[in-house]
């Protein structure tokens, strides 16, 4: 694994992202047999680092038996390239490429897998060299052989283009499914869950709806959305949704395929931001976080941070730097199932913040209507007159207003 220390980095924060390298890694079912940091002005255009470096990581590599070569950072189609000739039988990857073989691990489902092959296809598309492997025989036939001089990188090249094509198609289509089902939920108070991979969102998601959502010491266990009902009390329902977990430097192409299974995030009402208590980088995270959310289009939506895995904090003084840094936060344990009805205490003050009081009319024959509104609002005052109710309710504009349309 290769690292570069540049000018105003230090080599902690390195470290650090070495170390997460590697958990990927681990992720993708790959051993991590040495780590190497250069420290570099600038970055070299052709190798990333310097050519002679370059050539001893190759030597190491072959000499502690090495397969994968893995930089932290993305490398360019040109210095792929450079390192196809140069590493011969060893594979040099970078970040990019083991997060999309993560995420092509991971899809179960038609939208997450149309999505990963997506942003795989767009990936792979400036970096394709002709001594790849080809990703379709040619057919034979009458209209179906390469034009004169066309060269197999370009077949291969047309051939991931038109792939492309047809994935945008299918992820329209599916985008179009889940639009559906999204505004059938319109009237609910929407809460989701996000945050760093790993940092325990889907074992909060199950401890709080009883759901049982795949849940793994792994980064990137969960890839679907998952949608569920959470009562917070009598009077009080949520629909929580559980996202894909955030990392730094997502490739470009997946956050951008994934923007359809992140709408229930940007539709949602309140975002919980779900932090790992316990990580010695937590502000390195909420930067990633906040970063992410930006470029998604959700920084007008409301935000309250939790901070999981408390009882993993064994020092005092680390715990009690948390609280005064972040004491607007939520402290629990989601595994040992702490605190958390402080979520549901601050999630009914987050609804009923947005509440608004109503004078509403309804005639003796829209029952169902005013069995809606008592599930939804609070009727303060009720008049019974000879042909209408009149009522004194005290909730959600947006939910009132679509009883009554």
């Amino acid at each position: 694994m290769i690292g570069i220390v540049l000018p105003g980095v230090n080599d902690d924060e390195v470290n650090n992202h070495l170390n997460e390298l590697k958990m990927l890694a681990k992720t993708a079912s790959v051993k991590t047999l040495g780590m190497v940091t250069q420290r570099l002005q600038k970055i070299n255009p052709a190798f990333y680092i310097g050519k002679g470096k370059a050539l001893q990581v190759i030597d190491q590599a072959k000499i502690i038996g090495a397969n994968l070569i893995i930089f932290d950072d993305e490398l360019s189609p040109a210095q792929v390239k450079n390192y196809h000739k140069l590493a011969k039988k060893i594979s040099v990857i970078d970040r990019s490429a083991l997060i999309l073989d993560i995420f092509k691990m991971r899809a179960k489902t038609r939208e997450a897998k149309t999505q990963v092959e997506l942003a795989l296809c767009q990936y792979l598309l400036p970096r394709l060299a002709g001594q790849w492997t080809h990703l379709e025989r040619q057919r034979g036939g009458v209209g179906t052989r390469a034009g004169m001089g066309e060269t197999q990188i370009e077949i291969d090249r047309r051939l991931v283009r038109d792939k492309i094509s047809k994935l945008k198609l299918d992820l329209t289509k599916i985008e179009s499914e889940r639009k559906t089902q999204s505004q059938k939920r319109d009237n609910e108070y929407r809460v989701a869950l996000v945050g760093y991979t790993n940092a325990g969102k889907s074992t909060l998601f199950n401890s709080l709806t009883g759901n049982k959502v795949y849940v793994e010491n792994q980064l990137f266990a969960t890839l679907d959305t998952t949608v569920r009902k959470l009562k917070l009390n009598n009077k009080h329902q949520v629909l929580l949704s559980d996202t894909v977990g955030f990392v730094r430097k997502l490739p470009h192409n997946l956050v951008a395929s994934f923007k359809s299974t992140l709408k229930e995030m940007l539709e949602s009402d309140h975002i919980l931001i779900v932090l790992d208590a316990n990580s010695s980088i937590i502000n390195e995270h909420i930067d990633t976080i906040m970063e992410v959310l930006s470029d998604l289009g959700a920084d007008k939506i409301s935000k309250s941070f939790i901070l999981n895995k408390i009882d993993l904090v064994d020092d005092e003084l680390t715990l009690k730097n948390l609280k005064s840094e972040y004491n607007e936060g939520l402290f629990i344990s989601a595994l040992h199932h702490l605190k958390l009805a402080d979520i549901r205490d601050h999630l009914i003050k987050k609804i009923e913040s947005d509440f608004k009081t109503f004078n509403v009319r309804v005639t003796y024959e829209q029952g169902k209507i005013l069995s809606q509104i008592q599930c939804q609002a609070e009727i303060i005052d009720t008049n019974y007159g000879d042909k209408y109710i009149d009522l004194k309710v005290r909730g959600r504009e947006k939910s009132i207003n679509k009883l009554l349309t």
